[in-house]
């Protein structure tokens, strides 16, 4: 029988029981999945028609649109299922052979690391499609030197971000626990 009064033990079931309060989050995460599938399907049906016709730098900007949504999808998927399986309950389904394998074992720090990667890379991308619409004539829709200048500085804060994260969690692992 636990010496705790009655108060502090029903306090801490509430304070437990507070974890459900991010379900509905869970959920507007997976709303906005199908939002990225609805955007991915209307940039698909956009260039799928024009492809004979595209040039190699063309098709291939469209390409780097399509997986850009991936990799955000992706990443949506990861914050989901980990954040989920971490923070509110472990899902209680079929350990079959279409459950990820990383599903139930990527902690707070693997997650801080998948994502940190997949900003790098959705914003690598992003980078690259504008390095490649450059000099196409188009003055309207041209970036600045000065908006390149801030979009290679963000890029690079993103990969310094993630380096520094991975040596505070490889520091961490190398330190005695308390």
């Amino acid at each position: 029988m636990s010496d705790k009064p009655t108060i502090e033990t029903r306090f801490e079931k509430g304070l437990f029981a507070a974890r459900w309060l991010m379900a509905p989050m869970y959920l507007g995460l997976v709303v906005s999945l199908g939002m990225l599938v609805i955007i991915f399907v209307r940039e698909l049906a956009y260039y799928a028609p024009q492809v004979l016709s595209m040039a190699a730098d063309q098709g291939i900007l469209a390409v780097l649109t399509l997986i850009d949504l991936s990799l955000a999808a992706n990443l949506l998927l990861i914050v989901l299922f980990s954040g989920y399986e971490n923070f509110v309950s472990k899902l209680d389904i079929d350990d079959g052979a279409d459950r990820p394998s990383w599903m139930g074992k990527v902690d707070f720090s693997g997650l801080k690391m998948k994502l940190i990667a997949s900003i790098v890379a959705i914003s690598g991308i992003h980078l690259l499609k504008v390095f490649m619409a450059l000099g196409k004539g188009d003055a309207d829709h041209a970036p600045t030197a000065e908006t390149l200048q801030w979009m290679v500085i963000i890029h690079l804060t993103f990969v310094t971000s993630g380096v520094l994260l991975a040596l505070m969690d490889w520091m961490a692992a190398k330190t005695d626990k308390h």
